[in-house]
């Protein structure tokens, strides 16, 4: 591997863009929601996922689609309705999801801990 390979971060991890892609700090919540509870309106994400702005949802929602995660379905109706729902792409992160959850249930503790020796707390 010469110097240059190890300055491009995606050669040097591979798993980057897909941190990048799903890890950005709305994206795992959307596509949680909409995964355990799923298709959903906007008002009905935006009241699941606390303290997300109207705007940022929006964006949030735009690229996952964009990015092929979720799909949106337009219903031209007096008013006017959209649903989220998560693609088969989307769903295929669920295992990756699954193991975070188990990680983070056997070992956010010690996280915890090992901050608060470091902090000196």
């Amino acid at each position: 591997m010469t110097t240059v390979d190890r300055a491009d971060p995606e050669l040097a991890c591979p798993i980057s863009p897909v941190v990048d892609i799903v890890f950005s700090r709305w994206t795992t919540p959307i596509l949680w929601s909409l995964h355990t509870y799923g298709r959903q309106r906007f008002v009905e994400l935006q009241r699941g996922i606390a303290h997300i702005t109207p705007k940022v949802l929006t964006q949030r929602l735009r690229q996952l689609e964009r990015d092929g995660l979720i799909t949106r379905t337009y219903h031209a109706e007096v008013p006017p309705r959209v649903e989220y729902e998560i693609s088969d792409l989307g769903r295929s992160l669920a295992p990756l999801f699954a193991h975070l959850a188990e990680w983070a249930t056997s070992h956010l503790e010690e996280v915890e801990r090992a901050r608060r020796e470091y902090d000196g707390d």
